[in-house]
């Protein structure tokens, strides 16, 4: 065998693995991830999970990147394709309130908050950081609904940025409970509001 094959096996492999795992941590969170259970899951020995990981931490940690490309991927990338301004923001907080539809069990983003809020470590400083870079994001967006003329000028980005990720929670709360459509018509319908009374005239 190649090492150009090797290698890619190898990849294969750690990608099937790396599957399972966000798979389990979505309805059972990361610390339900278990090396003999997810080996078994994937036909391999623990010895062959911990070849590809070198840890239960590292195992965690990988599947927390992976959470993190495919929500960027799902909500913020598609957005970048639309105009600077409010018709950028409805984009980003649209997508991400489809993003409880396709978090089957439950988004890894969100359960990892609740599970390491209060528990010091690498876990909870890549959760740190990944909720920080997010909610810059949405800061920058709002700003440059601000700099087009849409919001108001003394508008506070980083007020703007919370109140909308207290939508994108209880949309993501009462998708599970009452109902997806349900949930993000209301979501839709309070954010609309809200960028009302941020707004620069009544007609922005």
């Amino acid at each position: 065998m190649s090492t150009l094959t090797a290698t890619n096996k190898g990849a294969a492999t750690r990608d099937a693995i790396l599957e399972q795992a966000y798979g389990i941590a979505c309805s059972a969170g990361l610390e339900g991830l278990s090396i003999g259970p997810l080996a078994a899951a994937v036909g391999m020995s623990k010895s062959g999970v911990f070849a590809h990981f070198g840890s239960r931490e590292d195992l965690q940690l990988a599947v927390l990147d992976m959470a993190g490309q495919r929500f960027v991927g799902y909500v913020l990338l598609p957005a970048l394709q639309q105009p600077r301004g409010l018709v950028r923001l409805r984009a980003i907080v649209n997508a991400w309130f489809d993003w409880s539809r396709h978090t089957d069990g439950g988004c890894v983003l969100l359960g990892a908050v609740s599970e390491y809020d209060d528990r010091p470590g690498s876990l909870r400083d890549w959760v740190v950081e990944q909720q920080k870079r997010w909610r810059q994001v949405l800061g920058q967006a709002v700003q440059l609904a601000i700099d087009s003329g849409e919001l108001g000028a003394d508008t506070d980005t980083e007020q703007l940025a919370f109140e909308i990720y207290g939508l994108a929670l209880i949309v993501h709360h009462d998708a599970g409970l009452f109902g997806f459509d349900a949930a993000t018509e209301r979501g839709r319908r309070a954010f609309e509001r809200l960028i009302r009374s941020y707004a620069s005239s009544p007609t922005a």
